[in-house]
């Protein structure tokens, strides 16, 4: 991995990067294993899939320490990757509505981090949900959440965001499920499914990632379940499965297929459908959760697949040699199916749904994600912004009052696909330029397509604080398309 200082000098604003060497990365982006033109053995394939190991809560506490710290085992190598206790994923946490979740932090890196509760409704302030935190190499810090009674019982995800750095460490293998666990039971067997991907070379290191593909947004040669290349999940025909799916992945859309059997969804970003849904395809874009209902019918050997998912191009932005961001077909696991399950199980007719934001919309806005060359055509490098302006921590972008519901507008005035993430409160889609979400499904990740719109409520009802908006392709956050919001009591 690269030094704090090099890596925040390459993500905040690429600089020193011309259009030639741009164009000449364009022109030869591969995803190979290892470095470009030297592949290497994803090591260990085809095992059975192992599930990071768990913690869960007791008497309404969870109390754990995360040490992150390189040299973890992916694909069954031994690699200079980075994890959480040891491994990554790092373990599963499992708390209720209403726990405590105490964690000491504790950096082991040569550079800052710190932990971000990716889709729970907790507060942002002091040492809760805080991402304006920085804990230093050596250095510990204690976080709280405190999950409200309420909250909805979901998939959820733990992973850095130290801004200049994100991308470099969940590439490097930072991650970790949260589970809130209730609603109904869905099944007679849960699987988490955390997807990462990572380039590493053939002595095992994260490989170093350049401008160009900080540009497009990096997609690892090696695409892993729960650190593991392609393992092998063994179920009985008959037998109903809920498969917690992660997208991990610091810039990939998973579009997940799994040909020859159902794939029905039953939960979006923690939070349950109204009603499962069979659909042909799940698309998952970086941050996305899904929950899966997976009933086998026909005994075989499936695979799990993510297809090939064009995020759009780079013309138009002033970069030489621009072309598209398609992500290559990946097997993701094998789903091997054996006799009749001895306890059948039948598929809900409902789920819990979480309700629409209740009142009024007091106040429309509009956000505008927008990438284009620094300094013309001459020297510098790509400049990625949220209404004109690239990230400053200290800044007010957007001022909320506290008990209001309001309808963001978010607007894609470039040719790459971004994916909206809005920290600490739920955003519920009304509407968006490329179709395909019924209205009033709540999320925290909304994809939205190049040159199009999505419209979004967001009920600011409960929490004050600052917090902050960002694109998900975490390459194009650290390069400064995040933007502050502040509700104020």
């Amino acid at each position: 991995m690269t030094s704090s200082r090099l890596s925040r000098r390459r993500a905040l604003g690429l600089l020193g990067v011309g259009t030639a060497s741009v164009a000449a990365g364009v022109a030869g982006w591969s995803l190979g294993l290892g470095a470009p033109g030297t592949p290497v053995s994803p090591g260990a394939s085809g095992r059975p899939l192992t599930e990071p190991a768990e913690i869960t809560s007791r008497g309404g506490l969870l109390r754990v320490r995360l040490s992150a710290a390189p040299g973890v085992r992916l694909a069954g190598r031994d690699t200079t990757a980075w994890g959480y206790n040891g491994t990554s994923p790092g373990p599963t946490l499992r708390v209720q509505p209403g726990d405590v979740l105490r964690v000491r932090l504790v950096n082991h890196l040569d550079q800052p981090t710190n932990l971000h509760t990716h889709g729970v409704h907790v507060a942002p302030r002091g040492n809760g949900d805080n991402q304006f935190l920085a804990i230093e190499p050596g250095t510990g810090f204690d976080y709280e959440f405190r999950i409200p009674p309420d909250h909805p019982a979901g998939t959820f995800w733990y992973h850095p965001h130290h801004h200049g750095t994100v991308a470099d460490q969940i590439f490097a293998g930072l991650v970790g499920a949260l589970i809130v666990d209730g609603g109904p039971p869905l099944g007679t067997r849960e699987r988490v499914l955390l997807i990462t991907d990572t380039t590493v070379d053939s002595a095992g290191h994260v490989a170093t990632v350049d401008a160009m593909r900080r540009i497009m947004g990096r997609e690892g040669g090696l695409v892993l379940v729960n650190g593991q290349h392609q393992p092998v999940i063994t179920a009985a025909s008959g037998a109903l499965e809920r498969w917690r799916v992660i997208n991990g992945c610091t810039s990939r859309v998973l579009a997940l297929r799994l040909p020859g059997q159902r794939l029905t969804q039953a939960a979006l970003d923690g939070r349950f459908l109204p009603a499962p849904v069979t659909r042909a395809r799940v698309v998952l874009a970086p941050g996305n959760r899904a929950d899966l209902l997976i009933q086998p019918t026909e005994p075989g050997r499936y695979a799990l697949l993510a297809e090939p998912y064009n995020r759009g191009s780079t013309m138009g932005t002033g970069m030489m040699g621009g072309g598209s961001v398609t992500s290559g077909r990946v097997t993701l696991a094998a789903l091997v199916v054996t006799g009749l399950s001895t306890s059948p199980a039948r598929l809900p007719a409902v789920l819990p749904a979480p309700s629409a934001p209740a009142g009024s919309v007091s106040r429309r806005r509009q956000v505008t994600f927008a990438m284009g060359m620094r300094g013309g055509m001459g020297m510098g490098g790509m400049r990625f912004t949220i209404d004109g302006r690239t990230f400053e921590p200290t800044r007010d972008d957007q001022v909320i009052r506290l008990g209001t519901t309001e309808e963001w507008t978010v607007v894609n005035d470039s040719p790459m696909d971004h994916p909206f993430h809005l920290h600490v409160w739920p955003v519920q889609v009304r509407a968006t330029s490329g179709g395909g979400f019924p209205s009033g499904v709540q999320r925290d990740v909304v994809l939205v397509p190049a040159r199009g719109w999505a419209r979004l409520r967001i009920p600011f009802t409960d929490y004050s604080g600052r917090s902050v908006f960002h694109c998900h392709i975490l390459d194009h956050e650290d390069a400064g398309m995040m933007a502050t919001v502040h509700v104020r009591g």
